[in-house]
């Protein structure tokens, strides 16, 4: 059978409450079930409360920046592997290989690495940007929707002026010729 809750443990709990502890803190230090804390803070008057929501929101908050400028430096850093990856695709480059029955090692020199080899190399760079992008994806934003607008403008208004230049004229002519 458990202790029964005595004045000492209403104490602790209120003393530990006051400095901030959370339950689970309260519990472990006067060794306690959290339950038992639970039941002691409700039973004060006032009743002590171990709300902890805007901490959390506060904590969570801060830790989703840090994610996202962590992402953004990853972002980044994965862009500059692409330009690094997509630089050597026009480099000189060596290739090597041991050949003949003695195992002897050989050199080649290119002016560019051999066709497989650059594919090779613009897989790996397209997948460097792909992930890149997935980290952090390019925003549009409200400028992105002007130039949109500006295009679409643009579009209606050659349309139209393509309709009139083939309109028949007064005279009947084409209006182009």
């Amino acid at each position: 059978m458990a202790r029964p809750i005595d004045d000492s443990d209403r104490e602790q709990v209120r003393h530990l409450h006051a400095r901030g502890q959370s339950r689970n803190e309260i519990a472990r230090t006067i060794r306690r079930s959290p339950s038992t804390v639970s039941k002691i803070a409700a039973e004060c008057s006032p009743p002590l409360t171990f709300e902890r929501g805007p901490e959390v929101v506060a904590a969570t908050e801060a830790r989703r920046i840090d994610l996202a400028a962590r992402r953004s430096l990853l972002a980044e850093a994965l862009h500059t592997d692409a330009e690094r990856l997509r630089a050597q695709l026009w480099e000189r480059c060596t290739y090597g290989e041991f050949a003949g029955r003695d195992g002897e090692w050989h050199e080649t020199y290119l002016d560019r690495p051999r066709f497989a080899d650059q594919r090779q190399i613009i897989a790996a760079t397209a997948t460097a940007v792909q992930q890149s992008l997935k980290l952090a994806p390019v925003e549009g934003g409200d400028d992105a929707d002007q130039v949109r607008s500006m295009l679409g403008t643009l579009g209606e208004a050659l349309a139209q002026a393509t309709n009139d230049d083939q309109a028949p004229d007064d005279d009947g002519g084409d209006a182009g010729g």
